[in-house]
């Protein structure tokens, strides 16, 4: 449940239009729901200003199917990370309107239009095409949180020419999500220029040394550009997330 639907239920029990016992009914959830293998955080909307987001690797499409039905009871949204295409098939076989992203292996199921509540633009930058995935994980999670959001792909050092023809759109945004493997150099050159806060995330694409994603992973730790912040190995939804709580504080 969230702040706007708590309210429009409280204003209803004051004009009388519905019942005490209606709305405790109503509320009987408000905290979580035990459904045995898992338990559904339905406050998270009024705490944090997003429902709870379903992690789906791990979990059974009839597991992920059973969570999204008690999430919609209160919810206008619901995101899945980390769903392949035969789950998604299953999920999509009881939910027909959800919509599946392959790339970033995401499930977004929407009843409304989601308003947009960021202040600014994030800007999404990958480094290479491998790193797409990774970068449209955090693209979609950011935009369903209600911003405005933009993705420039393959841009990384290897031709680093690239990266200052989009310097305008670079410098207009609020927040930059730099996603990169390799060596993880780039979230250092584009936090250089510019006073924006930079969130880097390192991805397992590379070869042997790279070792899944802890050379990129070191590299954007120990980068000298004081605005860089790092979020897990391949962890786009944690950049979407995290940008999104920059935009909406953001002037």
């Amino acid at each position: 449940m969230n702040s706007e639907s708590l309210h429009k239920l409280l204003n209803l029990v004051a004009t009388g239009k519905i019942s005490v016992d209606d709305a405790a009914r109503d509320l009987r959830h408000i905290s979580f729901e035990n459904i045995d293998f898992a338990q559904i955080d339905h406050n998270r909307s009024l705490r944090k200003g997003f429902p709870e987001v379903v992690f789906g690797q791990g979990k059974t499409a009839e597991q992920i199917i059973s969570i999204i039905e008690k999430i919609l009871q209160q919810e206008d949204i619901v995101l899945v990370t980390r769903v392949n295409r035969n789950k998604a098939d299953k999920i999509k076989s009881h939910f027909p309107d959800i919509e599946y992203h392959e790339d970033a292996r995401m499930i977004v199921f929407k009843k409304n239009k989601i308003p947009v509540q960021g202040k600014g633009n994030i800007l999404i930058l990958s480094a290479g095409t491998s790193d797409i995935p990774v970068a449209k994980e955090a693209y979609l999670t950011a935009e369903n949180m209600g911003n405005q959001v933009e993705a420039v792909f393959d841009v990384g050092v290897a031709g680093i020419h690239r990266l200052f023809n989009y310097k305008k759109k670079i410098d207009d945004a609020s927040v930059l999500i730099v996603v990169a493997g390799m060596e993880g150099a780039l979230p250092s050159v584009v936090a250089g220029m510019v006073s924006q806060p930079v969130i880097a995330v390192p991805t397992s694409v590379g070869y042997g040394v790279s070792l899944g994603g802890l050379t990129a992973l070191f590299a954007m730790l120990n980068s000298c550009s004081s605005n860089v912040a790092v979020v897990n190995i391949d962890n786009g939804f944690g950049a979407g997330y995290f940008a999104s709580v920059i935009n909406r504080m953001a002037k």
